[in-house]
């Protein structure tokens, strides 16, 4: 039974403290729609989301309205293109980019993930041309967002495909320069991705989906911040169960939201993400609680030790608070998103090297981190195999959305708007690591992956 503290506690959370539900994602399989027949196809696809997906925003703004509870995206996901293009051309997977972006605008959602490949071993002919087409099909579009699984921990590092993305990276940064290189924001290289990510830009939705489900995601680094600042100067697994019973209740609120939209959608829940989604506003942010753990600035020495205790103890508590937790579930450091990291960043106290390092302990890597414009394709190869070799030994989800900004350097900024929010163009260590990238291949899998 709900005693009326908790109800007034989770006021004050909505009202002070920035807690919301970061998006309803409706994850919509496009495995019906294949046709040999580019206009068939399109038309298909653009049939099935918009029917799908035509109550989405209506239904999240409903739940809003009755329960308080702010929705802050509304979105969808598809089965990654590449599986569903065929034999389509180079223009005609831009034109299917087109028709999903056409889909986003009809139902009124924020963004629409799985213009994507999975080349973890291997690339077939169609993802490279779906690959081909990223650039211009994210300068063409608006709301779709793409993603390239490039390594998991059974099957090692696609290194070929690495280096197709330092290219792809830059070629889009180029066509999108007039717009702050905004199209390397929606494209995202992962290791080990999940299928039912509800976060954009890496979601998609996995070929072991059901037809249409609704993943949720909650966010909470205001919440988590206010508690660990009111629990004062208490040891640090006092501090850890305060943090737990705080991941408890925000997710809580998430499984309740899922449960709701699910129902009301005519589509199965299918899990909760409880990552610490961190947004522009002043203290909704990450690397305010590992300050108010007792770092004196984020990227300091400790923030790997603070940050680690803080994604343990938010698993924690959020898996006992639903049943079906998935997606990424962690604490997330994307640099332009937070307000902290952008501080710590103009600070001088955080660093690239010190952003991999925490990755190794948390979701999901090295997130909206602007780079000179001239960086060469070779280091941007780099930067992504030293991130996706962390997924890959760890056994977990890593991936790189780096922004090599067209015409930016050290000293200046990016300012995206929204939740995407504004970065600093980071310093990088510009040695060039080209002659390793260029030996291609694949790096094998760790030992640890034979567990047969």
């Amino acid at each position: 039974m709900l005693e009326t503290s908790d109800i007034l506690e989770t006021i004050n959370m909505i009202r002070d403290e920035n807690l919301d539900i970061r998006t309803i994602t409706m994850g919509i399989s496009l495995l019906d729609c294949v046709s040999d027949s580019e206009d068939v196809l399109c038309r298909k696809i653009y049939d099935k989301i918009t029917k799908k997906a035509e109550n989405l925003v209506k239904t999240g703004c409903d739940i809003e309205k009755e329960y308080g509870i702010p929705i802050v995206n509304k979105r969808v996901s598809v089965t990654p293109v590449s599986l569903v293009g065929g034999n389509l051309s180079k223009e005609g997977f831009i034109r299917v980019a087109e028709t999903l972006d056409k889909a986003a605008k009809a139902t009124g959602i924020n963004f629409i993930g799985g213009f994507s490949a999975l080349v973890h071993k291997g690339i077939t002919p169609a993802e490279a041309r779906l690959i081909s087409a990223i650039p211009e099909a994210l300068k063409r579009t608006d709301y779709v967002c793409s993603s390239v699984n490039v390594a998991t921990t059974k099957a090692g590092i696609n290194m070929d495909a690495i280096a197709l993305m330092g290219k792809t990276i830059k070629e889009t940064a180029y066509l999108t320069r007039d717009n702050n290189s905004i199209g390397c924001a929606k494209l995202v290289v992962f290791a080990n991705a999940p299928e039912d990510n509800p976060f954009m830009a890496g979601a998609f939705h996995g070929v072991g989906e059901p037809d249409c489900v609704i993943n949720v995601g909650v966010s909470g680094p205001g919440v988590v911040s206010s508690a660990i600042a009111r629990a004062g100067d208490c040891n640090l697994s006092e501090l850890a169960e305060i943090i737990k019973k705080t991941a408890f209740k925000i997710t809580r609120m998430g499984q309740l939201v899922a449960s709701l939209a699910a129902d009301r959608l005519g589509a199965p829940f299918g899990i909760v993400d409880l990552s610490l989604a961190p947004t522009p506003a002043i203290g909704d942010s990450v690397a305010r609680i590992l300050e108010n753990m007792g770092l004196e600035i984020c990227g300091g020495h400790g923030t790997t030790a603070a940050l680690a205790m803080l994604n343990d103890a938010v698993k924690k508590g959020g898996v006992m608070a639903s049943s079906h937790v998935g997606g990424l579930s962690g604490a997330f450091i994307p640099v332009s998103e937070d307000e902290g990291m952008i501080a710590a960043v103009e600070k001088g106290s955080l660093t690239l090297e010190k952003l991999e390092a925490m990755t190794a302990v948390c979701s999901v890597g090295l997130d909206m981190i602007a780079v000179p414009g001239d960086t060469s394709e070779e280091v941007i190869c780099g930067i992504i195999a030293d991130e996706i070799s962390i997924g890959v030994a760890n056994t977990k989800t890593t991936a790189v959305r780096v922004i090599p900004a067209y015409g930016k350097t050290v000293g200046d900024k990016v300012d995206f708007g929204g939740l995407l929010g504004y970065a600093p163009i980071m310093s990088l260590n510009t040695s060039s690591p080209a002659k390793f990238i260029h030996r291609g291949g694949r790096i094998p899998a760790p030992i640890h992956s034979l567990k047969n």
